[in-house]
């Protein structure tokens, strides 16, 4: 898929790539994938901001096509792009992204490797998955984190939504024992699928409490302009 996007991308007049966001309540939308590969003058401002609040040597989880790890080489930053998608990190080759690693962050932790800063763009705090998840994400940059380190990680906060769209699946999840913004989804792109997966898009306040005995504190979450759903959140390593 964004092989394709790539390509669609540099070919004048391509029809534009598009997936499709299923989740597991029945709702199905078509989603541009072109936004993962935009250029950074053609990002929100916040999105922007988040970049000035990185430090030393990054690592951009969940890169997708790389985006920003491509905008972060141009600051003149190291950064290290981690997918679990060989396509995925084919794409950052392409865009001169030399350094990538294909896996988990649990799997990357056991390596050794060492970051000032973890980013977490295009929503990415939704890879925390759920309440169980999250406290072994967390601990698993932890234990990459080299002193004074941060997590830059953008949210979506639909626990608090009045949304009709999104009532039904929170009044859901609060019934099983979930986190209410718990989203349980998989993407479709022609004839393939993506395994179901989690995705969670929590309120600032909740990931204040899960980062609690990971490490990690929260310091500051923004929204974005006119938005209340979503938000760029600073974690920043304890002691």
């Amino acid at each position: 898929m964004l092989r394709d996007a790539y390509l669609a991308a540099q070919t004048p007049d391509a029809a534009p790539v598009l997936q499709i966001m299923e989740r597991d309540d029945g709702l199905v939308k078509s989603l541009p994938v072109a936004p993962w590969l935009a250029p950074i003058e053609q990002w929100p401002d916040d999105e922007r901001r988040a970049l000035d609040l990185l430090k030393g040597k990054v690592l951009d989880i969940g890169a997708g096509g790389g985006r920003a790890a491509r905008a972060l080489l141009d600051r003149g930053f190291a950064v290290t792009a981690l997918d679990t998608s060989p396509g995925a990190l084919d794409v950052c080759g392409q865009r001169g992204i030399r350094s990538v690693v294909l896996g988990t962050v649990d799997e990357h932790a056991a390596t050794g490797a060492r970051y000032d800063s973890f980013l977490l763009m295009g929503a990415n705090l939704g890879l925390l998955e759920s309440r169980e998840r999250a406290p072994r994400f967390l601990r698993a940059l932890a234990a990459m984190a080299a002193p004074g380190a941060v997590i830059v990680g953008q949210g979506t906060n639909r626990t608090d939504s009045d949304d009709p769209e999104h009532l039904p699946n929170n009044e859901r999840n609060l019934r099983a024992g979930r986190i209410a913004g718990q989203r349980t989804l998989r993407i479709r792109y022609r004839d393939v699928a993506t395994s179901w997966f989690h995705y969670l898009c929590l309120a600032p306040r909740e990931l204040a409490d899960l980062a609690a005995g990971t490490g990690w504190e929260l310091v500051e979450a923004t929204y974005s302009k006119d938005s209340t759903v979503s938000y760029i959140a600073t974690l920043r390593l304890v002691g």
